[in-house]
């Protein structure tokens, strides 16, 4: 039995760096916040944006798009977790665990309904546009996978070039937006999924070294970058993307939110000083301690909670006010608790699936075969966060950058990718272990 929140909290080593637990939690509940006020279900039951409804709400997105928050606190946890498990395969099991484990039984939670649903016929209205969003916030586990398998060498580059090599990525997208924007190339916009959330994760080594010494220039250059981009350029204002755009912030990444994210490193590391008293405190951070427990699982089923509430209300004949009226609003506390609600039970039906089960040791020669299975992991989830669980039967497909892709393809390729980066460096080990242990004899 694992220990308690209390006990973890009490064996925190001194040197630990606190204030990023708090900003990973901050910043995975932001987005279920927003996730859960975007969301705007009409009384015939149809799904919509909040922000397409008030555009004047897009400016909030400025301080609530937190996601470059998340990918920055990744940065500087991988750099510090590669320099105390150097081999690739033994990094990788370490670091994807608590990742991949609660993923996949949510993804084999909700394929298994998805297929009783449709055998059923009862795979229309609401529950239908349940199985097509249920899967989209996938696309962070498939960045954040992305991230993980490339700190190895960002890392080595990072220890040889320093701000160097965050300029080369930043380098990279602006190049392809400019080939994106004033050279009409077709698909090269794809490549900032990788420039983009990667330049931000390299923020995080930077600031494992103390190398970020100005964020009041960081957070200032950014706010401006991504200010008159958005005001000169072919940048929209939100920044997280809206139906029916035809260029979107977020997908894929633009500079515009390059320059975001700069801005928001900027912030968060001005506050750090105010941070770190307030998880000094004893009670903070056993909050901090918990809720980092469980994170990941409450990200992974919040918005099979908020369409649960709003599917319950239709089935018991509530009658749903139009979005953003006076009434709506006066709905959102009642709704919002109601979601938290039934997060809160289904985080403690499956949180037990987060709780990291040591790795067993690992040798060199299971990166080729780690390598493979993070590979497939990433675009098998990532392919499912594009098509959805709906239309299994008939072979609903969707575009994975430039291939097409069906949900069963996706689940296999997560399921494989898994299985591989949890047995790397276990088969055929044995010899590479024999000759690392008579060398160091």
């Amino acid at each position: 039995m694992g220990m308690s929140a209390r006990d973890l909290a009490a064996a925190t080593p001194v040197t630990r760096d606190r204030y990023v637990d708090l900003l990973r939690v901050a910043s995975l509940a932001v987005v279920v916040l927003g996730h859960w006020l975007m969301a705007a279900v009409t009384p015939g039951g149809q799904v919509g944006n909040l922000l397409a409804v008030v555009p004047g709400l897009q400016v909030l997105t400025w301080a609530l798009q937190v996601m470059p928050v998340f990918f920055f606190v990744g940065g500087f946890s991988h750099a510090l977790a590669h320099r105390s498990r150097p081999r690739y395969a033994e990094f990788l099991r370490a670091r994807l665990q608590r990742l991949l484990r609660p993923t996949m039984v949510f993804i084999g939670v909700w394929g298994a309904l998805a297929l009783v649903l449709q055998l059923l016929g009862a795979d229309g209205g609401l529950t239908g546009v349940a199985l097509r969003l249920v899967t989209q916030p996938l696309w962070f586990i498939g960045v954040y996978l992305a991230m993980v398998a490339f700190t190895p060498p960002l890392l080595r580059l990072h220890g040889r070039y320093g701000w160097g090599a965050f300029a080369a990525l930043a380098a990279g997208a602006v190049a392809v937006d400019v080939l994106r924007f004033a050279a009409g190339v077709p698909y090269v916009e794809f490549l900032n999924f990788a420039l983009v959330w990667l330049a931000v994760h390299q923020l995080g080594f930077l600031r494992a070294d103390g190398m970020i010494r100005r964020p009041a220039l960081l957070a200032g250059a950014g706010l401006l970058g991504a200010a008159a981009l958005v005001a000169f350029g072919p940048y929209p204002l939100s920044m997280v993307g809206m139906p029916g755009e035809e260029v979107s912030n977020m997908a894929p990444p633009t500079l515009a939110l390059l320059c975001h994210g700069l801005w928001l490193v900027g912030a968060v590391e001005l506050l750090k000083g105010p941070g770190a008293r307030l998880t000094a405190r004893a009670r903070v951070w056993r909050g901090v301690v918990a809720a980092n427990g469980l994170a990941m699982t409450a990200f992974l089923w919040h918005l099979t909670a908020m369409l649960g509430v709003y599917g319950a209300l239709l089935a018991l004949g509530v009658r749903l006010p139009e979005p953003a009226t006076a009434a709506w609003w006066a709905q959102v506390p009642p709704r919002l608790a109601a979601a938290a609600l039934v997060t809160a039970l289904l985080v403690a039906v499956f949180r037990r699936f987060e709780h990291p089960v040591p790795p067993g040791p690992a040798t060199a020669a299971g990166g080729p075969l780690a390598a493979l299975g993070i590979t497939l992991a990433l675009l098998g989830v990532l392919g499912l966060s594009m098509t959805g669980l709906g239309g299994l039967l008939e072979g609903h497909t969707a575009a994975l950058i430039a291939v097409r892709v069906t949900a069963p393809a996706a689940v296999a390729m997560a399921l494989a990718g898994w299985f591989l980066v949890e047995h790397a460096g276990r088969w055929g080990g044995r010899g590479a272990g024999d000759v690392t242990s008579r060398r160091t004899r």
